[in-house]
Order: C-alpha cells, then structure tokens, then sequence
C-alpha cells in the first residue's frame, strides 16, 4: 500500500484528525470545571482572586471558561472563540495563582495552555459544528 492509498495521512486530513482529536483531549476540563459549577458557594469563599475581581468573580469567570468554553471547543463550535478564554485562564492559573510553585504544580495549566494554543491555530477542523455552518450557510 503506498502513501496515496492512506488518504487520511495526507495534509489536510492529518490536520482535521488532529483538530477532532485535541478537541475531545479537551473534554478532560470538563473533570475541573464541573466540581466546581456544582459546588459553586463552597468554592467561591477560598478561591485564588489573582486579579483583582473578587473570589466568586474570579470562580465564575474559571467556571465559564472550564465547562461551558470548552463545552464548545468539544463540539467544534465557535472554536476560536472560545479558545480564548481557556487560555486566559491557564495562563492565569499557571503563570499567576502558581507563581511560587514548582513546575509540577504547573505542570497541568501549562499543558492545557498548549492544548489550547494549539487548538486556536488549527481551528475546529472539517468535524466541527463550525464547518457544518459554514458549509450549510445561506449567507
């Protein structure tokens, strides 16, 4: 079988398989930020506040991004958009509420920060609610 025969190895396929499959790799943020949506009150009295917005500030602006930014970097929808968040976030989380920490400590924000650097480049691919719009558009 030669390399022609394995069309999903050619460019543009690799890429849009690696798209689909960052974006699920992104479905484990969803193990952060959903304990802390549903245990919202309790969190907020002893949440990191590195920026100045307050405790319950600063949770609701993690939970926004943690589970309903990356509800759409999942489903491929908006996802340029709503990279942008997750990164601020661990950035933040990594370069800010961790400071003082060793890098072991960091070690989980500075990899989601690169999932989601990497995912800002490549967009959502052709598995994604994004081309499906584009694609089915009147406009």
């Amino acid at each position: 079988m030669s390399y022609t025969g394995l069309k999903f190895l050619q460019a543009d396929n690799s890429r849009n398989w690696a798209s689909l499959a960052l974006r699920l790799s992104a479905a484990l943020m969803l193990l952060h930020g959903w304990p802390k949506m549903m245990n919202f009150s309790e969190k907020s009295a002893a949440f990191a506040d590195p920026i100045g917005l307050g405790m319950s500030g600063s949770l609701a602006l993690t939970v926004f991004a943690e589970v309903f930014c990356t509800a759409f970097v999942v489903l491929g929808l908006f996802t340029r958009v709503a990279t942008i968040p997750l990164i601020i976030c661990m950035g933040v989380a990594a370069f800010l509420v961790h400071s003082n920490d060793g890098i072991g400590d960091r070690e989980g924000a500075l990899g989601y920060l690169m999932l989601y650097v990497a995912i800002f480049f490549l967009g959502g691919g052709r598995f994604s609610a994004d081309n499906y719009l584009r694609k089915n558009s009147r406009f």
